[in-house]
C-alpha cells in the first residue's frame, strides 16, 4: 500500500468490518485525546500531542496499538492477555477492543508528554 495521506484514507483502504475496529480506536483515541493533532506518521494513523502520542494500525490477524515503551511499561498487568513487544500491543480481531484500556493508556501518555513538555519549559 502507497503511504496514506491522511487517517480516512489509511482506513477506507481495509475491508469494511476492518476499518469498522479502526474507527473505534480512532474515535476512542480522540475523545481521551481532544486537543490531539491527527497524522500519518510510519505510514500508519498517529496522534500527537506534545510530541508524539500513540499510533495504531491494522494487520492480518489484529490492531496494532503503539504507546510506546513507557505506555506498555505502565499497563503491564493490564496488557498480560495480549501479545507484546517494547512499544506495541496487539489487539486480535478475534476480542473485543479493550476501549476502556485504550483510554487509559492514551490518558496516561497525555499526562507523560505534558509533564516532558514542561519540563522543557522549566529548562528555558
Amino acid at each position: 500500500m502507497d503511504k496514506p495521506k491522511d487517517i480516512d484514507t489509511y482506513i477506507d483502504s481495509f475491508p469494511s468490518e476492518i476499518q469498522q475496529l479502526l474507527q473505534l480506536v480512532r474515535i476512542t483515541v480522540h475523545k481521551a485525546a481532544i486537543n490531539a493533532e491527527e497524522t500519518i506518521s510510519y505510514g500508519m494513523p498517529a496522534f500527537k500531542l506534545n510530541g508524539n502520542l500513540v499510533y495504531f494500525a491494522a494487520f492480518k490477524n489484529h490492531i496494532g496499538f503503539y504507546a510506546l515503551p513507557s505506555g506498555n511499561k505502565a499497563f503491564q498487568k493490564e496488557l498480560s492477555q495480549y501479545k507484546t513487544g517494547k512499544g506495541s500491543i496487539q489487539f486480535p480481531y478475534s476480542k473485543p477492543l479493550p476501549l476502556d484500556l485504550i483510554t487509559k493508556i492514551v490518558k496516561f501518555r497525555i499526562k507523560e508528554n505534558q509533564q516532558k513538555a514542561d519540563l522543557k519549559k522549566v529548562k528555558k
